[in-house]
């Protein structure tokens, strides 16, 4: 699906030495693909999903999706922020429906596919509402619904649920898991909580910093368990313990933390 090759990205400091953000990237995600990228403050997570957005062009290397080269944003590719950035003045259903409207997608495929993914994350009786008036789950789950209605072949998400509570996280979380198994969409996740990419994710990408670079690219085995158990089994497992405490031991092997 989306190909990076030996990326680097350098930024120009004014009055400063360049800094660079990344460092001899390789990363493949597939149809399907889970990826986690977690990692100490700074060491280039944003820009990477950056990079994978379209937003920042490498200084060095390429970026593909389906073989072609991506340089500029485009519908291939959505995104999903901590925030939610829902248009305030546009209902919840025409946020959902912006997407499919901008790429020429016909009316009455508009209004099935606003209808199938509010009804996957639950917010079709909400669908007339404006922004303001939903809590911050409903927002995030509405801008997941919008970025599914676009169809993007990859799904870009930088910690979607950081501004969550625990409670609202946890649900967003399971609710998320079951979409991505449903639609089977490739999504890049940045966070910070590691037992979060254990219970997402199919492989987890450990970065450092100075430069940002990949140091590890984990299979997780523990995402294909969540269908049958809860996140609270799972978090009591000692397969679960022993991989928390080695990507935590990893972290701080970095030195920035």
């Amino acid at each position: 699906m989306i190909s990076l090759k030996s990326i680097d990205l350098v930024y120009d400091v004014d009055g400063g030495s360049p800094f660079p953000a990344l460092h001899n990237i390789d990363l493949e995600l597939g149809s399907g693909d889970f990826v986690c990228a977690i990692g100490p403050s700074g060491c280039g997570k944003t820009s990477l999903l950056r990079v994978l957005a379209g937003y920042e062009m490498p200084t060095r290397g390429s970026v593909t999706v389906d073989g072609h080269p991506h340089t500029r944003p485009n519908a291939e590719v959505g995104v999903v922020f901590q925030h939610p950035n829902l248009f305030p003045w546009l209902t919840i259903e025409e946020n959902v429906e912006f997407g499919p409207r901008m790429r020429g997608v016909s009316v009455s495929e508009r209004r099935r596919r606003v209808e199938h993914f509010l009804d996957m994350v639950s917010l079709l009786d909400a669908s007339l509402k404006l922004p303001h008036q939903l809590s911050g789950g409903m927002k995030q789950r509405a801008a997941i619904a919008r970025a599914l209605a676009a169809d993007p072949k990859i799904i870009l998400m930088d910690e979607p649920f950081g501004a969550l509570d625990a409670f609202t996280r946890e649900s967003m979380q399971l609710n998320l898991h079951d979409i991505w198994r449903k639609t089977n969409k490739s999504i890049f996740f940045i966070t910070h909580d590691v037992e979060e990419a254990l219970l997402l994710s199919t492989r987890i990408v450990l970065m450092y910093a100075n430069p940002g670079r990949i140091v590890e690219d984990i299979a997780n085995p523990f995402s294909a368990k969540l269908k049958d158990a809860s996140p609270s089994a799972l978090r009591l497992s000692q397969e679960f313990i022993e991989m928390r405490e080695y990507l935590v031991q990893r972290i701080k092997e970095s030195g920035v933390y």
